[in-house]
């Protein structure tokens, strides 16, 4: 969001807009051109998604245009931009005509949000030229399926209204279950949950008779991700919160199964997780692979660090990139460089205990492992900060009623990690951020359109931080103002009843 865009604010707004004089008028008929299948995908998909925000007629142009859509990986106006974000860089030109250029097709699809917010808002706009791009690479948000399903519509609909704000991370937390010592249950009574249904024998009886996504729910999800500039993340945790697979097989579980925890004195529950991620990673096409890891028990830290190195390395020979909960700090004091991970002793210190380095960590707590030391043992790093960045749903810790968001626009940037955690802005390791709805109250009467009240109106808020920051002299007020002005994102499924 900027005060100078063309004729609205967009969320989030435009790094560069150069004004000039003049206006564009939607016609009644648009016509468009592009160059090339990948960008006629992109100029089909906006013309489908302002034909419904606009009730349009856009059609395919054999003349001049309106509109034009390019894709150019080798055009210099991108070349300052830095590389690790110029993939999702575009530009826009309005003039007597609308022409937009970007390096992939991703670029280019994210200029159609801001193009759509601009044409929904008004019809008429001023001449000029923007260049935009983000701050980082990931800027996401973090659903948990585990404790509470959510039906497929309601999955998509948050894909759809997370690309509107050019949010490009999901993160689908597939397992999880009761935290007993909250509500005083034995684990035998624990609610719990693992929402992937194969159809091989060894496997499908994990999926939960509650609810669960058969490959062609997931695929529906990967269909649409794509389409709309959002990767996936998978998560399967484990070796805590592991109920849902111990309720199945009590061999694999601490306490002769009485436990969320998987018993790791040998190697029968790392062999275990290890074919669950063999069975389902073909179900999954982006490059990053969650595993969880968080919150095991503290006094088991070589258990701990063997299964943190197994999984990973595991993960990494199947083609993924391992994503991990950063629980370092507790459970072993620092990272400490493993020598099989091949990174040099100048990346940081060197501890007697080694873990696995080629691992993005989210930093979800300063205590676990906060930013500082992850960077310093040498990891990338994602900011899930909980005090800042989680909602529980009716709780009376962290957020229960959503983020507060105006403490978040006067305080917060992706680099910020709250007490006193603070990474350069921009620095190298860090990757972005995301927020996250966590359904721990699994005795809470509440709806998806409960979780989804709380969630929307963080997307903008933070879609903004983590694409361009806080534009300059623009108060909470305003942005406030410039929400509720802003169009709503096409295409909802769930809030119609969908299946």
């Amino acid at each position: 969001m900027t005060s100078c865009t063309p004729g609205a604010r967009i969320i989030p707004g435009f790094k560069k807009w150069s004004p000039a004089t003049g206006s564009f008028r939607l016609p009644e008929v648009l016509g468009f051109r592009a160059s090339g299948a990948d960008a006629e995908a992109v100029a089909e998909a906006f013309a489908a998604d302002l034909a419904e925000l606009l009730v349009t007629t856009v059609c395919s142009a054999t003349q001049a245009p309106a509109l034009e859509f390019v894709i150019d990986p080798e055009d210099q106006r991108f070349a300052h931009i830095p590389e690790h974000v110029r993939p999702e860089a575009y530009r826009l030109v309005v003039g007597e005509a609308i022409a937009l250029t970007a390096p992939t097709a991703r670029g280019l699809y994210w200029g159609t949000r801001s193009l759509l917010q601009l044409l929904a808002a008004n019809p008429a706009l001023t001449h000029g030229e923007a260049l935009d791009w983000p701050d980082y690479p990931v800027r996401g948000f973090v659903i948990d399926v585990g404790r509470r399903f959510s039906r497929p519509a309601f999955i998509r609909d948050l894909i759809r209204h997370m690309s509107w704000h050019k949010l490009n991370t999901l993160v689908i937390h597939l397992n999880d279950n009761e935290i007993t010592k909250d509500t005083g249950r034995p684990w035998n009574e624990a609610q719990h949950g693992f929402r992937l249904r194969s159809d091989s024998d060894d496997f499908a009886h994990l999926a939960s008779t509650d609810g669960s996504y058969v490959r062609a729910d997931w695929e529906s999800f990967e269909d649409l991700a794509a389409s709309q500039g959002v990767n996936i993340i998978p998560e399967i945790d484990a070796p805590a919160h592991a109920r849902a697979f111990i309720v199945h097989h009590p061999e694999l579980g601490r306490n002769g199964g009485d436990s969320d925890m998987l018993d790791l004195t040998d190697s029968t529950a790392i062999n275990f997780m290890k074919g669950i991620f063999n069975e389902f990673l073909p179900w999954f096409r982006g490059p990053l692979v969650h595993f969880g890891a968080d919150e095991y028990d503290r006094e088991h830290p070589q258990d701990y660090r063997r299964y943190f190195n197994e999984i990973a390395a595991h993960l990494r020979a199947c083609g993924k990139t391992p994503v991990a909960w950063g629980s370092l700090s507790v459970m072993s004091k620092g990272a400490g460089v493993s020598k099989s991970a091949g990174v040099s002793k100048s990346a940081g210190p060197e501890p007697p205990a080694g873990y696995d380095r080629d691992v993005i960590m989210c930093s979800w707590n300063n205590e676990w492992y906060g930013p500082l030391e992850a960077t310093s043992d040498g990891y990338r790093i994602i900011n899930t900060n909980d005090d800042l960045l989680y909602t529980v749903p009716y709780a009376d810790y962290y957020c229960g009623t959503g983020l507060p968001l105006e403490r978040l626009w006067n305080e917060w940037e992706p680099h910020i990690f709250g007490a006193g955690q603070e990474l350069s802005k921009g620095h190298p390791q860090l990757l972005g951020a995301m927020s996250a709805l966590w359904n721990d109250l699994v005795l809470e009467d509440y709806t998806e359109q409960d979780m989804y009240t709380m969630v929307a109106p963080t997307f903008g808020l933070l879609g903004q931080k983590m694409w361009g920051g806080t534009p300059p002299g623009v108060t909470f007020s305003e942005f406030l103002e410039a929400q509720k002005a802003l169009p709503q994102w096409p295409g909802k499924e769930f809030v119609r009843g969908g299946k």
